[in-house]
């Protein structure tokens, strides 16, 4: 198991693996088509965006998070 002084790291990690993976491939569906070499521009895309997404992820989640804790009512 990972130890969770490595919580953030990890869940960049997998946030921005998930959401690029998804994202590059409907953003490639729509652009291109079903096209002949569609998995291989397809990976060719994600691989790109989640060059971009990790560190991106990584930033930003803190700030997202803070502003979710204000937005959301506790309940009781």
């Amino acid at each position: 198991m990972i130890p969770a002084k490595y919580r953030r790291l990890t869940f960049a990690f997998f946030m921005s693996l998930f959401m690029s993976f998804i994202m590059s491939m409907v953003i490639t569906f729509i652009n291109l088509g079903l096209v002949d070499g569609f998995i291989m521009k397809w990976m060719e895309a994600f691989i790109k965006a989640f060059v971009f997404a990790f560190p991106i992820v990584f930033v930003v989640a803190p700030t997202v998070q803070k502003i979710t804790n204000k937005l959301i009512k506790e309940e009781g």
